[in-house]
């Protein structure tokens, strides 16, 4: 279902930036498993460019039990744009989630006047994909705009008015990026090297994907996966399991 936003963000990513591929841990880049009614395959990649630090994606295609395509990516730390986050999942054809949004590493007013409020007009357009769903893992206050698309929809709203959302943020993130002021300063870049670490901590404690990941491929491959690669600079402080 989300292989053409996959071929959109590859194709967009490597039109931009001079990708140089980021080695994965052995053995995280990719797995088949066959728990469950259907064989599930998870697959992953990761680059980095002079302007980001670290971009990484990831596929899991398990047929019609589950489809899930997951993205993040992490600014160099010259700059102190937000982190780009995506996350479509879809488990049989009515239980669709979409999540999708400039995760902002902090939120002092002048901060968000300069990279979150520019995504107003954008967000506009897709108000049907905003639909102030209860967060059940994390607090919508850290990590989250006031433009995070988070919508519950259908396999048609996904090609019809989904695809084009990403189309527009996916755009969207990387004019920001290219416009964006590097600043070089040992106390600047500290800065955001400690925000991007606990934008990973955060995430690791609570991304509700560890449960999936451990039900497809065991709980010592889920907890690899998690700490190792997807959330690389956070710090595991007990079993997850």
């Amino acid at each position: 279902m989300y292989k053409p936003f996959q071929k959109y963000l590859e194709q967009a990513l490597f039109e931009t930036f001079e990708l140089t591929p980021s080695p994965i841990p052995l053995g995280l880049d990719r797995n088949v498993s066959e728990r469950g009614r259907s064989p599930a395959t998870i697959q992953s990649w990761c680059y980095r460019s002079p302007e980001m630090r670290k971009i990484r994606y990831t596929y899991i295609d398990a047929g019609e039990a589950a489809q899930v395509f997951n993205g993040v990516l992490y600014p160099n730390p010259c700059y102190d744009a937000p982190v780009l986050g995506i996350d479509f999942l879809s488990f049989g054809k009515k239980k669709i989630l979409v999540v999708m949004d400039f995760q902002p590493l902090f939120r002092d007013e002048a901060y968000l006047a300069k990279y979150i409020e520019p995504m107003g007009e954008m967000y506009d357009r897709y108000g049907d994909l905003a639909q102030n769903l209860g967060m059940k893992f994390y607090d919508a206050n850290q990590y989250f705009s006031k433009y995070l698309l988070f919508a519950k929809t259908d396999e048609a709203t996904v090609a019809s008015r989904v695809f084009p959302a990403f189309q527009d943020y996916v755009q969207s993130y990387i004019q920001l990026i290219k416009q964006a002021e590097p600043n070089h300063s040992p106390a600047s870049v500290e800065r955001i090297v400690a925000a991007q670490k606990a934008y990973d901590q955060y995430s690791a404690e609570r991304d509700p994907a560890h449960g999936l990941f451990t039900s497809y491929f065991g709980a010592e491959w889920a907890d690899r996966f998690l700490y190792e690669f997807l959330f690389e600079d956070a710090v595991q402080l007990a079993a997850s399991h």
